[in-house]
């Protein structure tokens, strides 16, 4: 902590953040409800649990403004394996069925992870023949006259004891493919002469990947499982049906999915006869192309046939039956769809609520952001947690989930200041329950710093910040309960069209979606459209062919059967689609929907099967279009009951579907906006350098508004005005604020009390960065000096060695006088804080400052003369942590992994600066 400072405001408008808690019900907070504020995954390490210590770490979190958990068996702790529950066992279900009725006692839900550690789906009862495969090739060629001296065999010694021949087919220079596996012997052998001309003979191996599950708990260890077999599916759960029974045990609210990790699982034994069902012709007969060789049309066809195969068997065998059991069971789905090789919308939305994730930090434009430059810059881009979100809202779910800070910072170095930028990115991108990566179950009596997980960020009473969590917690479940309130309002329904990128992807036929979004989303003509809306003021949802067959046009909007409707169907460039999609896409134009084609129209179809029959079919339905592109210039054509725009220009196309713009993006605000029975409700986040302070036209027409302040839970009228036959609002947002807005149609009457209230000009300011005394209070190492300071510095500067691995939480005390100069208000700017600060004046709580800007509006609390301040800071832990490794003491006592730093190697904070 260095400079504070008190600002002086020499006058005020009618408009402060700071603001009544208001008597009006239009200026009252949504109900706080469990789900409203922020759960957590729970980690059960070696499932070593107790009652008593279940109860204990659960009351904790609910004081903590926690609503629920998300229980996920690890890997143990060293030295405690005889306390080790194996997962699912008759003792593991009691200590679940505990917390379940612990839980409801308590007003707190729970769920579960549908195994141990990840991905899904693995364990003892994966048997060799159920367990993640891959296809492997083995290419042999024969000259006229030449017969196959070798054995046909795999290479790769690993996969001699599990792989099986499946298929060996002969391609000769002309002619048809011919299948020659019932020429095999037993050993291998081919007896075969190529007498007619050259072949080449392609041998398909049905393999293992030999992954097992990751991080696993106690009873959970073992293969992973066959995303694509529906078999292996029912086996998996099969377990799961029995130990419930047995035990009758209460289900959990949701089973988890943890996101695909599934690697290099790009096959199924039964592939050939479900690609031949579901795509018309045999995929054995196109091997070569398969493999990239031949005509690249014919390559690009076959691939994107194979990547729609895989992607249809992972939704139909796994995702949507998934499902379906866990509704026969009671509960619901929460699932993690990043990193499928599929159709991210349509396997997002076969869950009950999608669950995006937030990996790594990102970083912002803020004054005073801390940015550690060993972090991971993450890949939790707006556009790419969109993908979940719009599954949710395309299935009118009222929950949009997120596994949140995962590697935020590396161990015991996060401060929530630098949480706030993040979620609130994420509240932007439609995100609306929150789930904390995460909390290490510790026993009572566990030592400090706890159990840990091997990866942070570490919520738990074990870390430091956890003092002043629950105000963070408040936070969220303020923002969350406006987020979960009402319905999406979005102006535009992207069609993302995958197709065309399965078509377009070159390399290996197997593309999973874990790979870098720089790789198969930034290039994109959609990737472009969507941040074109979005920074032009509007937002949208992506729509997938499959939704979009269920689609149907009400009142001028296209209507998803989930019940959410788009005033605007968005059509990105792209060269292919299927006849299907482009048929429909014309009859809801003609239906009374507004369609928007940008660039061009599609022109070709997908895949190889009567591809010629498919794109006359896919031809003739653009044909009675109006105009046929490709698109020079920008234009509006009636259709039908519904109009089609067309145009080049990305900005001046999307401006002549005439959708209310929020012109609060060209402040470079970032917002998401809602509507509700009375009218709508929007979530601004100033994640920039620039301050707002005016007045901001809005998208929507509005006869009143209130402004609610998460931070403080303060709300109050909104200075409101018509300027144009257009709504506008006085708003005030700096750097790393947030704000919600709540509009109605009819004119809301409040008293002058329940004004919002804007800070006007600033005065010069006051400094105190003199004369402080600090003690501190709470925390490890002990200490009981008192130290004055001359000039206010951190405690790090101070030169004794106790303070210097201090963890915990210091007071600075300081006394002053208050000017004699006229003020409607006075703001205490604490500057830099590491990392959050309760503040009194005058021994009254003012209220604790964890976010930028480290601000508060302290006028009520000061007095004529003489006035005290008292700042109680708390640091992270990572001093501490830097001390022990320093004196290798032993606190990383964990099986595999142990505790890593976030290049996955061993955690050793000794050469960490302070």
């Amino acid at each position: 902590m260095k400079l504070i400072r008190v600002i002086m405001i020499l006058s005020a408008c009618m408009l402060s953040g700071g603001a009544c808690r208001a008597s009006d019900p239009f200026l009252a907070w949504p109900e706080a409800k469990p789900e409203t504020r922020p759960w957590t995954r729970w980690w059960w390490l070696g499932s070593a649990v107790d009652d008593s210590s279940l109860a204990f770490r659960m009351g904790e979190m609910k004081k903590a403004g926690i609503g629920g958990v998300e229980i996920t068996p690890i890997y143990g702790a060293k030295g405690f394996e005889n306390s080790y529950i194996d997962f699912l066992s008759p003792e593991w279900m009691r200590a679940l069925s505990f917390s379940i009725s612990n839980g409801r006692r308590m007003g707190m839900s729970v769920d579960m992870d549908n195994g141990t550690g990840w991905p899904f789906g693995g364990g003892p009862v994966i048997t060799t023949e159920l367990a993640a495969t891959r296809a492997i090739f083995v290419k042999y060629e024969l000259k006229p006259g030449e017969s196959l001296a070798e054995s046909i065999a795999v290479k790769d010694e690993r996969q001699k004891d599990v792989a099986k021949l499946a298929l060996v087919m002969a391609y000769p220079e002309k002619g048809k493919a011919i299948n020659l596996t019932r020429f095999v012997s037993p050993d291998g052998r081919l007896g075969l002469k190529a007498d007619n001309g050259a072949l080449k003979i392609v041998a398909v191996f049905t393999g293992k990947t030999l992954q097992k599950v990751k991080r696993a708990g106690p009873g959970g260890e073992g293969w992973v499982m066959d995303h694509f077999s529906r078999r292996a599916l029912d086996a998996y759960l099969e377990r799961f049906d029995q130990a419930f029974r047995s035990s009758g045990c209460p289900v959990p609210r949701q089973f988890f999915n943890d996101s695909y990790e599934v690697y290099g699982a790009d096959w199924t034994p039964d592939l050939f006869n479900e690609f031949a069902r579901r795509r018309g012709y045999r995929l054995e007969e196109h091997l070569l192309e398969f493999l990239g060789e031949g005509d690249a049309g014919a390559v690009a066809r076959v691939k994107c046939d194979y990547r729609e195969t895989i992607s249809d068997m992972l939704f139909d065998n796994f995702a949507v039956p998934w499902t379906a059991w866990a509704h026969r069971m009671g509960s619901l789905t929460r699932s993690q769809a990043h990193g499928s090789p599929g159709n991210l919308v349509d396997l997002y939305g076969a869950a009950d609520v999608p669950e995006c994730e937030s990996f790594g930090a990102t970083w912002f434009d803020i004054p005073g952001f801390r940015w550690e430059g060993d972090v991971r810059m993450s890949d939790a881009n707006p556009v790419l947690m969109k993908f979940s979100t719009s599954a949710a809202h395309l299935n009118g779910g009222a929950y949009a989930s997120s596994e949140t800070f995962t590697w935020l910072t590396e161990h015991f170095r996060t401060g929530l200041s630098q949480c706030k930028p993040q979620i609130d990115q994420m509240f932007c991108a439609g995100v609306n329950h929150v789930v904390f990566h995460g909390t290490p179950y510790s026993p009572k009596n566990a030592h400090w710093p706890g159990w840990q997980f091997y990866a942070s960020v570490n919520f738990s009473s074990y870390n430091t910040i956890w003092r002043d969590i629950e105000p963070f917690t408040g936070y969220i479940a303020r923002c969350q309960s406006f987020l979960q309130w009402g319905s999406p309002d979005n102006a535009f329904l992207v069609y993302w069209p995958l197709h065309d990128l399965w078509t377009s992807l070159k390399g290996d036929p197997f593309y999973p979606f874990s790979r870098p979004m720089n790789e198969w989303l930034v290039p994109s003509s959609f990737f472009s459209l969507v941040q074109t809306l979005r920074k032009n003021g509007y937002d949208a949802d992506f729509v997938s062919d499959r939704y979009l067959e269920q689609a149907e046009v009400v009142d001028g909007r296209v209507t998803l059967p989930g019940g959410t409707s788009y005033p605007v169907l968005a059509v990105p460039s792209c060269a292919v689609m299927s006849s299907a999609t482009a048929q429909k896409i014309i009859s809801l134009a003609k239906a009374g929907a507004t369609v928007m084609f940008l660039e061009n129209l599609p022109s070709d179809v997908p895949g190889l099967f009567r591809s010629d029959k498919r794109k006359k079919e896919m031809a003739k339905a653009f044909d009675s279009l109006p105009i046929h592109g490709p698109f020079e210039s920008e234009r509006v054509d009636p259709f039908g009951n519904g109009m089609v725009v067309t145009g080049k220009d990305l900005g001046k196309t999307i401006a002549l579907c005439n959708q209310g713009r929020e012109e609060i993006a060209d402040h470079g605000i970032q917002f998401i906006r809602r509507k509700n029975q009375e009218g709508f409700h929007y979530f601004f986040s100033n994640l920039h350098s620039k301050e707002l302070d005016g007045w901001v036209t809005l998208g929507v027409n509005a006869s009143s508004a209130a402004l609610f302040d998460p931070l403080t839970a303060g709300s109050g009228m909104a200075p409101l005005r018509k300027e144009g036959g257009k709504t506008q609002v006085y708003l005030q947002l700096k750097p790393g604020q947030s704000a919600i807005l709540k509009t109605a149609s009819l004119p809301m009457d409040a008293g002058e009390s329940e004004t919002w209230n804007c800070l006007g000009q600033i005065g010069d300011p006051v400094g105190l960065a003199d004369r402080w005394t600090i003690s501190f209070i709470e925390g490890e190492p002990r200490i009981d000096r008192r130290y004055r300071l001359d000039r206010l510095v951190s405690w790090t500067e101070l030169d004794t060695a106790q303070v210097k691995v201090f963890a915990g939480t210091g007071k600075y005390s300081t006394a002053f006088n208050l000017p004699e100069t006229e003020a409607d208000e006075w703001v205490l700017d604490l500057g830099q804080v590491n990392e959050s600060a309760r503040v009194f004046i005058n021994g009254k709580a003012v209220g604790t400052l964890w976010s930028l800007p480290f601000r508060a509006r302290v006028g009520s609390f000061l007095v004529p003369g003489r006035n005290l301040l008292e700042v109680e800071v708390t640091n992270a832990p990572a001093n501490r942590i830097i001390d022990l490794d320093k004196r290798k003491v032993e606190w990383k006592f964990f099986h595999d992994i142990n505790v890593a730093n976030r290049a996955y190697k061993p955690l050793d904070a000794s050469g960490w600066e302070l």
